[in-house]
């Protein structure tokens, strides 16, 4: 029998990874860098982890960027700069994302100042970061967003009913947004829950640990279980797009 041609791997050239300085999307930099990509982070307020990040990437070109997801400026400041320099941008990964905490019964404890900040970081900031890098998208190879969600937009259970709500949004965003985008851009949401980092305050790797015992899979997924989803759907689903990507050790089920 002849030999089966297996095409290379469509690794992104250039990618830009908002909250890149810690947990999922630190991860997912440090991988993508390894297969060659030329990897922005973009952080909101801690730059000097930013620069640590930057530094510990394979490869050289890489560079940190202040982008604030309640900071339309800093967005269209990024989305300047990387033109500039880039010309084109070949994946976004829309990793930056913030909570507060407040007991899903509690109504009158998630005030409307709180429900408002929750949804403009993790359902406006996004949308705001698409918007601003369509044009670069487009002119990309192979172009694809990844946001990442959370399973709590699909089992209603989360840090806040604001959250839960802000990440449903992702997920039905995502699917407009591959409508509206193709055929030149490819969108995804890798929906992860209880991931191995600090994101959600107060929360301690104990009571993480003690919910992934009772999951189909038994295993506390970390910042790198994600990475490799994310990095999947820009690399090897090139047939896919606005699909939701549990990576959550069978939670949903």
């Amino acid at each position: 029998m002849p030999l089966i041609e297996i095409p290379p791997l469509a690794v992104p050239r250039t990618v830009l990874i908002t909250g890149g300085s810690s947990g999922i999307g630190r991860a997912t930099a440090a991988r993508l860098a390894a297969l060659g990509s030329t990897v922005i982070i973009g952080y909101n307020s801690r730059w000097a982890l930013a620069d640590e990040v930057v530094s510990g990437l394979a490869g050289s070109g890489h560079l940190a960027m202040r982008i604030a997801m309640d900071d339309a400026d800093s967005i269209t400041q990024a989305a300047t700069v990387i033109d500039q320099r880039f010309g084109s941008l070949d994946a976004l990964v829309n990793s930056g994302g913030s909570t507060t905490p407040v007991a899903a019964a509690d109504l009158a404890a998630l005030s409307d100042e709180i429900f408002d900040h929750t949804v403009m970081i993790n359902l406006r900031g996004p949308f705001a970061m698409v918007r601003a890098f369509r044009g670069l998208l487009e002119r990309g190879n192979g172009a694809a967003i990844v946001n990442v969600s959370s399973i709590a937009a699909r089992t209603g259970m989360g840090s806040s009913l604001a959250y839960v709500a802000a990440k449903a949004g992702v997920d039905a965003l995502t699917i407009a947004l591959a409508k509206v985008l193709a055929p030149r851009v490819r969108v995804f949401s890798v929906s992860p829950a209880g991931v191995d980092t600090g994101f959600v305050p107060g929360r301690t790797r104990e009571q993480l640990q003690k919910t992934a015992e009772r999951l189909p899979l038994g295993h506390l997924t970390t910042p790198d279980d994600v990475a490799r989803a994310v990095i999947a759907c820009i690399v090897d689903l090139t047939s896919s797009t606005g699909i939701v990507v549990p990576v959550d050790e069978g939670r949903h089920l």
